[in-house]
């Protein structure tokens, strides 16, 4: 009697999660659609550190000609 009653139970439970309904569907486009803003921001955030990161490079090496300007320009006074 037990076996009949926990194969009733694991039938339904068996059923019902291969049972597939439109809202279900909806939101997995939903979150499809939502993974692929994301990708898309990413990919924006990665181009605008790589920018951040080429302009600081050439502001670090702005920086070093000037200073050494700087020292010539000392050494030439002293």
């Amino acid at each position: 009697m037990k076996k009949v009653i926990l194969g009733t139970i694991l039938m339904l439970v068996l059923s019902l999660s291969f049972v597939s309904c439109e809202g279900c569907q909806d939101e997995a486009s939903k979150a499809e659609d939502a993974m692929e803003e994301v990708g898309d921001k990413m990919e924006e955030a990665a181009e605008e550190v790589e920018e951040a990161v080429e302009d600081a490079g050439d502001a670090i090496e702005k920086s070093a000609e000037d200073a050494g300007d700087a020292v010539e320009d000392a050494t030439d006074d002293a």
